[in-house]
């Protein structure tokens, strides 16, 4: 099915946002595991593997339209030094990720691509109420609970995803 441009051009700014966050929550995930933070290693695995997914998700849709997937092009990832950066880092990109959904999904709606609107409407769903809350969250708990009883936390894998 020959699809519109201007959506094709969307969604594939959206994935090479998609990708660098996996590149991202990769890198992050890598250094949990060195430093013994279990909790957050695996958490931060997950959401390596849904990044991909949505990744994946956006390809099949700009091969349905008959469009070119751009797995070159990435956006600019920032890697934290810390717990706290790496979690504050994470979080921004994934404010980010919810306004270029919101933009895109405003798109569709106006070239009337309800399935592609659909397929973001379900991207944005996990990004704001899955990988954003979840990051709040943690940052929340370093807040209450003081960073060295969140890395024990983390490096015993007590609860939290």
């Amino acid at each position: 099915m020959q699809g519109n441009q201007k959506v094709i051009g969307a969604l594939n700014e959206l994935l090479a946002y998609e990708l660098a966050s996996a590149d991202q929550y990769f890198i992050h995930s890598q250094m949990y595991e060195d430093w013994g933070l279990h909790m957050l290693y695996e958490r931060i695995h997950h959401e390596w593997e849904e990044e991909l997914d949505h990744a994946k998700r956006l390809i099949e849709r700009i091969l349905f339209l008959e469009g070119t997937p751009d797995v070159v092009t990435r956006d600019k990832i920032t890697i934290g030094k810390d717990v706290p950066s790496m979690l504050k880092s994470d979080l921004d990109m994934e404010y980010r990720a919810v306004e270029k959904l919101k933009d895109s999904i405003a798109l569709c709606e106006a070239e009337k691509d309800f399935y592609s609107r659909e397929v973001l409407v379900g991207l944005l769903e996990d990004t704001e109420m899955d990988h954003a809350y979840w990051l709040e969250q943690q940052l929340g708990l370093i807040d209450k609970m003081g960073l060295q009883n969140y890395i024990e936390h983390s490096a015993r894998g007590g609860g939290g995803g």
